[in-house]
């Protein structure tokens, strides 16, 4: 078959966790189909190449300045993408696989599938609320855009979900059961199983995605904060990242009197070094308030690493019942604990719930995908 990948961030080249799955899925189904991928064309892309079997068209040049606006996806930048994806009609898919992000493309993509008679799958990573859009965009553009969001959402063949919270907001939406599925391919159990630790300070708090607001990186901060004074051993934060908060974060740490304690890094060059950090550090601290799955975490639990989590957080119940969820004090104290005791296991719960997140589930997956849609 011919499937065609949309996403408009490309994996290795913009880090990400829905990147980071559209990558293992094209990489996969490229060994059996033709598999090609449009995106925006990120530092170190060719326009088009071929990469671990998959055919890259990479559209227009984006930075990872450019991608935010005030602290938010530039609208702008989604609208170029969506004009871009006019490059689709060059091309004829059995498939097309799209992400719902950055929204405005799916009536193209739509239309496409509709004139060429081809299935379309969209990936769904998160559903707004009408008050998360407003919220995030003020009351007018949000309301507006909420509106968009949930007539763009429908119509498709197939949906994907990467989590059961976000099933049950789709299902919320009017998509039907049988077209629903519920994947989110992050492990690859054989690679890390030969990561070897990396040579961190000792007792490393770590913390790694895009440094925005949502991540919540000033109560991140607060904890380690605490933890220092209250804790007799050494604490050390590693804040690994970009994102237009990294001066805000940088300030933060220097006005509560931090330098010496946490460090900041860009994100790592491949996923065996995030993976290395992650199995040497003690804890991942994760406070973010806007999470669709929260892969870090997931390879965190598989990486033998635990991870705290808020009690507000948004991350599904599959993924938070491995990890820790506190309050403040409590994720003071038990990381001050463990600072004493080193015992990481103590912290690891449920970790049979990894086997729905293998890599290794992808052909299998894909093939039920494909029968439905060839039936329908």
């Amino acid at each position: 078959m011919k499937i065609a990948f949309i996403y408009d961030a490309a994996y290795p080249w913009h880090i990400g966790g829905a990147e980071a799955i559209h990558y293992n899925e094209a990489k996969e189904l490229a060994k059996k189909h033709e598999v090609h991928f449009f995106s925006m064309r990120w530092p170190g892309m060719a326009r088009d190449f071929t990469y671990e079997g998959i055919h890259y068209h990479s559209l227009f040049d984006v930075t990872h300045d450019s991608l935010y606006n005030n602290s938010r996806r530039s609208i702008s930048e989604a609208v170029l993408f969506s004009m871009s994806m006019f490059n689709i009609f060059r091309y004829r898919f059995d498939v097309v696989v799209s992400n719902q992000f950055p929204v405005l493309h799916l009536p193209l993509v739509r239309i496409y599938c509709w004139i060429f008679r081809c299935s379309m799958v969209l990936h769904v990573d998160e559903v707004w609320s009408r008050k998360y859009w407003k919220s995030y965009l003020g009351e007018f553009k949000g309301t507006f855009a909420h509106r968009l969001n949930s007539l763009f959402l429908r119509g498709a063949d197939f949906y994907i979900a990467n989590s059961s919270s976000t099933a049950k907001d789709l299902a919320n939406e009017g998509m039907a059961a049988e077209k629903l599925r519920c994947f989110s391919p992050v492990i690859n159990s054989k690679a890390m199983s030969k990561i070897r630790a990396s040579h961190l300070p000792d007792n490393t708090i770590l913390f790694s995605g895009r440094l925005i607001k949502e991540k919540r990186l000033d109560l991140w901060l607060s904890i380690l904060e605490k933890v220092n004074k209250t804790s007799r051993v050494p604490v050390h934060g590693l804040i690994v990242g970009s994102g237009p908060e990294e001066e805000s974060v940088r300030n933060m740490i220097d006005s509560k009197g931090l330098s010496n304690v946490v460090s900041m890094q860009g994100f790592f060059s491949s996923s065996q070094e995030l993976y290395s950090a992650i199995k040497g550090s003690l804890a991942m601290l994760n406070m973010s308030e806007r999470e669709g799955l929260s892969v870090i975490s997931i390879e965190s639990v598989a990486l033998g690493t635990p991870v705290f989590l808020p009690k507000y957080t948004p991350i599904p119940k599959e993924i938070s019942e491995m990890c820790n969820v506190y309050d403040t004090e409590k994720i003071v104290s038990n990381i001050t604990h463990l600072l004493a005791t080193g015992n990481k296991k103590e912290y690891l719960h449920r970790k049979a719930n990894l086997k729905q997140f293998l890599s290794s589930h992808i052909p299998g997956v894909y093939d039920k995908i494909f029968s439905i849609l060839q039936r329908n």
